[in-house]
């Protein structure tokens, strides 16, 4: 069924009918803002779901049946013995909602037969009584459903969002780097896992108006069919309706999508503890909140433009359906005046069509929202399928607990649609109790060689080996076990102090002496103890008693959790980056302990610290072009001597 909707489909420059005001200005009137950037237009990867938003209502139609099928799997995977529970209730229910309505035919039956009186109303008692009775059970039977049902629709909304979170964690990690899946995700969490616990909801509704509105539509055939196809023309007009406004309300929301996350965007910056003090000393407040002001603006306007369309939608429908309405009753008065049906029959007819035109219309609204629903949630499957196809392989091998060398092979790797490879054609060895670095200017490759050192990427082209074993064969969370980073930038896990360093090993029984002896191995006891609560000190301030901690003594903390792990290949990407001198020295100090029988792969700006490496590997745009120890590196007069020389020059006396 095709529908006027030319004006959905344009790429508005501006947001509303009157002239507009630059941003920031013009007060409250939301409908003369801009949108000169182009936030409302359709991004091209939203291709797919625009076209679902414009199907037809016929389309809707053929696609309730597998809508159903997977809203109650999904349901069936949540809990079994609640969903089968709501399914027979419902049922049960529905049935005794169909002997209720085919008990008022007897009632209108015994009031109405020829006879004195009190003959009629004692052989409307009958009927009368099972009508209350059938009334009375599917009152509790109702009432059953709805308690199961507000069992089981926190559970499917626990396995949606649980499926969603394991399959997020699941995908290799170079997934994060594509802009596509992102977006995908976005959809997914934004409205897919509501619309998950949505769907499973509507679809009971639908089920129990479908029984109801098939003892409606028996009753009617029995007393004469032409009156159920007019039964079901009252309906046509509000399902036309329905299915219009919920493709120009999903339409509205893939248009705002992008709108939407920038403004949370912007609203976190206002409202986070981090970038408060930036925010002020930089004075951008008055900035930041014109432009939420302003992608607030068009948002708004976009969704009252779309509330108006959806009224007069709804009207039309409605309007549409009060004239099939009355031409249904009209034909039954012309049915008892010509004497085709007596008037028992007829005031059985007027209850039922009265009862099946409100199920029509109840049924007509809840195939829309399961259709609506629907469309959403169609969005959460295809975010689920799309991580599946991106999942990590896992083979079932399992990475040994030590290795005499680990070895790279011709190495490349790209990002997603990068010009050039991140890393390329890198072959390297690193030996167990060898201290390697990685050197090179900002964008050489370090950081991306040192994931996939420690498993976080896999190589498009070569091999990386354990012990002439190619990686590939294990799993990847195994390899991971095995290797201990320490990161610039390290996690801040809003979870207590003895969690972040104990956190990811979770093989071995946790012993408050190994805790403490790691903190004080990354130089972080001191300032732990210190803590209100110590160990047991959430790392947060927003919660309750909650602490920060600077970023160096985040650091120390990163370090302290590296001691914990005791792996035996350790990754250092700029671990002091935010120490003092006298505590960077205390770190490299510890760290050359924990190097005694381990591998140590470390990357750092900060030259002298490299000084004692066994081997040294200089990167440029991602291959390495030197390599030995600091004396021969030196003695080549290449890159790493311009780079140690630059930097020594610095403490060099003018």
């Amino acid at each position: 069924m095709q529908d006027a909707t030319a004006d959905d489909t344009q790429t508005p420059g501006r947001v509303g009918d009157g002239a507009g005001t630059p941003p920031g200005q013009g007060g409250n009137d939301v409908g003369a803002e801009w949108a000169d950037d182009g936030e409302l237009a359709l991004p091209y990867w939203m291709t797919s779901t625009e076209e679902a938003a414009n199907t037809s209502f016929l389309r809707m139609l053929r696609r309730l049946p597998r809508l159903l099928q997977q809203a109650w799997l999904l349901a069936w995977r949540a809990s079994r013995r609640t969903t089968a529970a709501v399914v027979t209730l419902q049922i049960a229910a529905g049935a005794a909602s169909a002997v209720s309505m085919i008990s008022v035919v007897g009632v209108f039956d015994g009031l109405l037969r020829d006879g004195p009186t009190p003959d009629r109303v004692r052989a409307a008692v009958p009927s009368l009584v099972l009508l209350v009775g059938a009334a009375a059970v599917r009152g509790v039977l109702s009432s059953a459903a709805a308690a199961a049902n507000g069992r089981l629709s926190p559970q499917v909304y626990q396995a949606a969002e649980l499926r969603l979170l394991d399959l997020t964690t699941r995908v290799d990690l170079s997934t994060f780097d594509d802009p596509s899946w992102r977006d995908a995700m976005e959809r997914a969490r934004d409205r897919g896992i509501a619309a998950a616990e949505q769907l499973v909801d509507r679809a009971i509704e639908l089920v129990t108006n479908l029984i109801a509105l098939a003892a409606a539509a028996g009753v009617l055939a029995v007393l004469h069919p032409v009156l159920l196809p007019l039964l079901v023309l009252t309906v046509i007009p509000v399902g036309w309706a329905a299915v219009r406004s919920a493709r120009l309300g999903y339409r509205s929301v893939l248009r705002l999508i992008a709108v939407w996350r920038r403004q949370r965007m912007l609203a976190e910056l206002l409202a986070a503890r981090e970038p408060a003090s930036e925010l002020r000393a930089f004075t951008v407040r008055e900035f930041l909140l014109a432009e939420v002001r302003r992608v607030l603006a068009i948002s708004t306007a976009e969704e009252i433009r779309i509330s108006g369309r959806r009224v007069r939608t709804t009207l039309v429908g409605t309007a549409l359906s009060a004239v099939a309405t009355g031409a249904t009753y009209a034909t039954l008065l012309w049915l008892l005046w010509t004497g085709r049906m007596d008037l028992a029959a007829g005031g059985a007819a007027a209850y039922a069509i009265n009862m099946g035109i409100g199920k029509l219309t109840e049924l007509a609204f809840t195939a829309n929202r399961v259709f609506e629903q629907g469309l959403y949630f169609a969005d959460f499957q295809g975010f689920c399928e799309l991580s599946e196809h991106r999942a990590e392989p896992a083979p079932g091998g399992v990475a040994p607990a030590q290795f005499a060398e680990v070895r790279l092979d011709g190495v490349t790797f790209s990002y997603p649609d990068a010009e050039r490879p991140a890393v390329r054609d890198v072959t390297m060895t690193l030996r167990r109790g060898e201290v390697v670095a990685l050197v090179g200017e900002n964008g050489s490759g370090k950081s991306t060689l040192a994931a996939l050192l420690a498993g976080l990427y896999r190589p498009q082209r070569g091999t990386v080996r354990w012990d002439d074993v190619d990686a590939r064969a294990y799993d990847p969370e195994t390899i991971r076990e095995r290797v201990a980073v320490v990161l610039q930038e390290p996690t801040r896990w809003p979870l207590s102090a003895r969690t972040n360093i104990t956190i990811g090993r979770y093989d071995r029984q946790v012993r408050a002496g190994d805790v403490h002896e790691a903190a004080r191995a990354g130089d972080a006891h001191d300032f732990v103890m210190e803590l209100s609560r110590q160990y047991d000190t959430l790392l947060s301030r927003h919660f309750t008693d909650g602490a920060d901690l600077s970023g160096g003594q985040w650091q120390r903390l990163a370090v302290s959790r590296a001691f914990y792990r005791d792996a035996p290949l350790l990754i250092c990407d700029e671990p002091t980056a935010n120490l003092d001198a006298r505590a960077e020295h205390e770190v490299y100090r510890r760290l050359r302990d924990l190097a005694a029988g381990r591998t140590v792969v470390l990357i750092t700006h900060r030259m002298a610290s490299v000084r004692e490496a066994d081997r040294i590997y200089v990167l440029d745009h991602g291959a390495v072009v030197e390599e030995g120890d600091h004396g021969s590196l030196m003695a080549a007069d290449g890159i790493y001597a311009q780079l140690f020389t630059l930097q020594a020059s610095a403490y060099q006396p003018g």
